[in-house]
């Protein structure tokens, strides 16, 4: 809404008297949703011309105020990115056309604000259609009352049929929520696509292009990657993100309008994945073939979840895995500052304070170039009695050399996670729908109805039978030999995938303080090296075989 005081800061534009001199005219569009065609900017454009021609105002191309996708209920006209632009500019016409009253406002209060600015600049404000043919609100005439009474009323009812609309919409949406299978349309979550009922209306089903993609994250999870690093993996793929996803499934360009200050719009040329997208598009319930909304998963009377498709993407056990992998690297780096360059990141310790040692970088202004680990003391706000620092260049090759002389010789196992199986979650809500259909019982009056409760109630009753016949399998955890060593995956690897390796070899390196006088080299009876001691048992254990 723009304030008073901006509205009176032009100049009012003098009252004059009707000539035959066409008036400047300004023709505004506004479209709320950018697929509605009973609303298109060529229908409201060749509206606005018959009405100016008919009234003796001039329209050009240049004069035209274009805001799509643009809400009257959300907007002032003051906040929208055109129309808000050519109102602080007065003085470059003299009539604004709309094509109905709700392409300008929704609420009497935007209403109200926009006479206020009419009267001041002395504008007329021409509605071209409406349920009493065409509207003409003349305040040039700052004397004439009538205007300004028949925006008030207009703007009523605008705003009575808003909330009217509003309400419906709302309704509908809610009843349709708690439909099983049945989709009430807009954009589907990621991984899914719509598709029609035999018995009218849409449900969701599998999106095997997205669903591809979905697989292909997970399964760079579960190889230990980061979500970040899976997220630049798809980006640097070309893979469409879930926004642009779906506008390339309808035909439109990647990108568009993302969210900006009010009055301002931000355009991308396309949209990224980002790796919080990534762990909230994973971790929903929508995986699992739920209805969600903000609040949660819908869940009908009897608590179970309400389902929107018969094909899920994720089972109940591959789901949980997928959510405890994040859940698990959630607490992991709780207490860690993120690195992504240096090699012996919560590998190297102090042994002052037994805290972790952070890479420092001298700054472009030191005379010294040289790069180091060193005790973290003073970003803890701390006190280590004996802070200790070493040469990143003397740590790294110390524990290159010692980290392959302990399991060089090794080969490279990799540990796959096969999820269980436990039908008693599915039971549990089977069960819920089955009993809510058998309250149901008597209350069908037709015979068509009656028979179609009964093959309901005949396929849930086969379905119980069926889950209470399956037997529940304990997760399992399967080692695959790679045929590498670790010798040969450590030089085919950067710092950052060498930092996983002794991570995962559970290495600690311990730093002590060097003595007084110049160093000339590393001084190894300061650094103790040490594996996990399973992880070495293990190795051994290889080794003799």
């Amino acid at each position: 809404m723009m304030p008073k005081s901006q509205v009176s800061a032009e100049e009012p534009t003098p009252f004059l008297p009707a000539m035959n001199s066409p008036l400047r005219g300004l023709s505004v569009l506004r479209l709320s949703v950018l697929t509605d065609e009973t609303t298109s900017p060529e229908r409201q454009r060749a509206a606005n011309r018959d009405a100016a021609a008919a009234l003796n105002i001039a329209l050009s191309d240049e004069h035209e105020a274009v805001d799509l996708g643009v809400s009257a209920s959300k907007t002032t006209p003051f906040e929208r990115p055109e129309l808000g632009a050519w109102l602080r500019r007065p003085t470059e016409y003299d009539a604004l056309l709309f094509w109905r009253f709700d392409r300008a406002v929704r609420s009497m209060d935007d209403m109200h604000q926009l006479s206020v600015w009419a009267r001041e600049h002395r504008k007329m404000i021409v509605i071209a259609e409406g349920p009493g043919g065409r509207l003409v609100l003349d305040f040039r005439n700052p004397l004439d009352p009538m205007a300004q009474l028949m925006v008030t009323l207009f703007a009523f009812a605008a705003q009575f049929e808003a909330q009217a609309i509003r309400e419906r919409v709302l309704s509908a949406q809610a009843a349709m929520r708690v439909m099983p299978l049945r989709w009430r349309g807009s954009r589907p979550p990621y991984g899914y696509e719509p598709a029609p009922l035999e018995e009218g209306g849409w449900t969701l089903v599998q999106d095997k292009q997205a669903v591809a993609v979905i697989e292909r994250a997970i399964k760079a999870l579960k190889d230990g990657k980061s979500a970040a690093a899976v997220a630049m993996e798809l980006n640097a793929a070309g893979i469409a993100s879930p926004r642009d996803h779906w506008s390339l499934r309808k035909g439109r360009k990647r990108g568009g309008k993302t969210g900006g200050a009010p009055g301002e719009t931000v355009v991308r040329d396309r949209f990224t994945w980002r790796h919080g997208a990534l762990k909230e598009l994973l971790t929903s319930e929508r995986m699992l073939g739920w209805k969600v909304v903000a609040q949660g998963p819908v869940r009908d009377d009897m608590g179970a979840p309400v389902m929107a498709t018969t094909e899920p993407i994720l089972t109940r056990p591959e789901f949980d895995a997928v959510c405890a992998l994040f859940a698990e690297r959630s607490m992991d780096n709780r207490s860690f500052r993120s690195d992504s360059v240096a090699m012996l990141l919560r590998v190297i310790v102090c042994a002052g304070c037994n805290e972790v040692m952070y890479l420092h970088r001298p700054s472009s202004k030191s005379t010294s170039k040289t790069e180091t680990y060193k005790c973290s003391m003073y970003g803890r706000g701390v006190n280590c009695p004996a802070p200790a620092s070493v040469k990143r260049e003397w740590a790294e090759e110390y524990a290159t050399r010692r980290f392959l002389d302990a399991v060089g010789r090794l080969r490279v196992t990799e540990s796959r996670r096969i999820p269980g199986y436990d039908p008693q979650p599915e039971i549990d809500a089977t069960t819920a729908e089955y009993e809510a259909h058998m309250q149901e019982q008597g209350q069908q009056t037709s015979n068509a109805a009656q028979n179609a409760w009964k093959r309901r109630a005949t396929a849930l009753d086969a379905r119980l039978a069926e889950l209470e016949s399956r037997e529940a399998t304990p997760e399992r955890v399967e080692i695959i030999d790679t045929g590498k060593t670790y010798t040969d995956v450590w030089h085919d690897a950067d710092d950052t995938e060498r930092r996983m390796l002794l991570r995962e070899a559970g290495a600690v390196i311990r730093v002590s303080r060097a003595k007084r006088g110049k160093v000339f080299g590393l001084d190894e009876s300061r650094l103790t090296f040490a594996l996990r001691e399973d992880f070495f048992a293990d190795a051994a254990m290889e080794l003799r075989a």
